[in-house]
């Protein structure tokens, strides 16, 4: 049966929050201790975190089993640490993807001073993290990290992070998900891209604003989940940022 096309807007507001004093943190879809049934996933995309997290905090160490974790920091730095060894700074148009598979621990840090040397920053991190889980389960953890460079992202729709043999070739790191890729623009005013076409999109707008072809304008924060359809263009108002999930599967609910 084929499903009929739908363009869903989710807008800032209607996002789960968790405000601590250290993290301001809005949950696109039920996360911790928010649930909501109806809100669980959007094709194989289960987690699309937006977080700001105050200089000298984080989340300390904890575990993570069977999901492909992306991270894209929008402003400022992020320190990772992770049980296999890997370690390291997360910084703007640096592509990170962690396999959690079998099990790993590990640690998400404002503080790359402690790493790196120098004084004590006063900056937030902003960053957002997305969870999309692998086509087999316990598969050996891995990490995988590339910088992309400001003017090919500003070239349109860049491959961030793929499984799809489709864009093997030109994805900047891979992921454990044969029917998943996310993609990646920053756009000036008045420049458009065009929306992959497939069976599940979604189309997150973490800084900026942007008028999403047949639906209207889209503010900082603002979501939308597209099935069956694609195609749409996305034309910036303001100095823009997107990130766009092409998935060919989805989760059985």
């Amino acid at each position: 049966m084929t499903t009929a096309p739908t363009i869903d807007i989710r807008r800032r507001d209607e996002r789960f929050t968790t405000r601590l004093p250290w993290l301001d943190s809005s949950h696109s879809f039920s996360f911790g201790h928010h649930h909501d049934p109806a809100n669980t996933h959007h094709g194989v995309l289960l987690v699309n975190n937006d977080d700001v997290v105050s200089p000298g905090t984080g989340f300390e160490t904890h575990p993570h089993r069977d999901m492909e974790i992306v991270t894209w920091v929008l402003q400022g730095s992020l320190v990772h640490q992770d049980s296999t060894g890997h370690n390291g700074v997360i910084y703007p148009g640096l592509a990170q993807r962690m396999s959690a598979g079998t099990g790993i621990l590990h640690s998400e840090k404002n503080d790359s001073w402690r790493l790196q040397g120098g004084n004590q920053h006063i900056d937030p991190v902003h960053f957002i993290q997305m969870w999309v889980v692998p086509d087999e389960p316990n598969i050996t953890p891995g990490y995988e990290q590339l910088e992309i460079g400001d003017e090919l992202l500003r070239g349109g729709l860049v491959v961030v992070a793929s499984g799809m043999d489709q864009h093997a070739d030109n994805a900047a790191i891979r992921i454990k998900n044969k029917y998943a890729a996310l993609h990646a623009a920053r756009l000036n005013p008045g420049d458009s891209v065009e929306l992959p076409d497939a069976p599940f999109l979604h189309l997150f707008v973490p800084r900026g604003e942007v008028v999403l072809e047949g639906a209207g304008a889209l503010n900082e924060g603002d979501a939308v989940r597209f099935t069956s359809t694609g195609g749409n263009k996305v034309t910036a108002t303001t100095p823009a940022e997107i990130l766009v999930w092409e998935m060919h599967a989805t989760i059985k609910d």
